[in-house]
């Protein structure tokens, strides 16, 4: 079994009330890791925080919206005062999906799109910077396999998955000398809410996830307990000799020009 060596570490993980954020934040907290829970859902995370408290882990609720810069600066300071100031990990995986192509995605869809995808990933990575570089620690962006390869009707959404890969390669650059680590996942479809809530009826989401077995060579799609276990390797010492990388978990997908 993989020793991961997270016991006793501090973590931030945003999205932490579904899909990725949540698998990721039950998996760390099962390693003994403090884990700090960021979403704007806070029934949802409040009953992920009583799961992890009912297993015997460590961890600290903090429902916020991560595009309210000022809300989100000020959990964050909660979260340090709440952990004596330690940071050791971060994990970006907050993020929305919505249809729109380059005629009839609006200025606000595509400003929306970058401020939750984007532009919280940079500003909550650069509150944690300082910290991170006294305990050396590393940043884990939840990204997709649309940030790797183009795909028709998403058009926002893999601008911005782009985006964030590249951030996640000059940031790895920018901190290699301070010892911290910059990696991304790159998901192809994985079974969570995120499609549900970029505007999917349920008959369409079970024909979506059914012709995604076809467009995936393993063919099926994924589990966010899977994209999880990717996420424990990348921060573990197993990984100390791994950064700037755009990681894929996606059955393939990437590799194929399938619709």
């Amino acid at each position: 079994m993989l020793d991961t060596g997270l016991s006793g570490k501090t973590t931030i993980i945003t999205g932490a009330s579904s899909g990725i954020g949540r698998a990721t934040s039950l998996a760390f907290a099962g390693e003994g890791a403090r884990v700090a829970l960021i979403s704007r859902n806070r029934k949802r995370l409040t009953e992920v925080a009583t799961k992890i408290t009912e297993n015997g882990g460590d961890e600290f609720l903090t429902p916020v919206d991560v595009t309210d810069t000022d809300e989100l600066k000020k959990a964050f300071q909660k979260i340090m005062d709440h952990f004596g100031g330690r940071l050791d990990i971060l994990v970006n995986a907050a993020g929305i999906i919505a249809s729109g192509n380059i005629e009839t995605t609006t200025l606000d869809d595509w400003d929306k799109m970058f401020a939750i995808n984007v532009r919280s990933v940079f500003y909550l990575s650069q509150l944690a910077v300082p910290f991170l570089k006294k305990t050396k620690g590393t940043i884990v962006n939840v990204s997709s396999v649309t940030g790797l390869r183009a795909f028709p009707n998403v058009l926002a959404y893999a601008a911005s998955k782009a985006a964030v890969d590249q951030l996640t390669r000059s940031a790895a650059l920018e901190l290699a000398a301070d010892g911290i680590r910059v990696n991304a996942v790159n998901p192809g479809v994985v079974v969570t809410e995120l499609h549900r809530r970029g505007g999917m009826d349920e008959k369409s989401y079970q024909e979506f996830l059914e012709h995604s077995k076809t467009t995936h060579p393993l063919g099926r799609v994924g589990k966010p307990e899977e994209v999880a276990d990717l996420i424990l390797f990348l921060v573990s010492s197993h990984a100390n000799w791994i950064t700037g990388v755009t990681y894929s978990i996606d059955g393939g997908r990437a590799q194929t020009c399938l619709r």
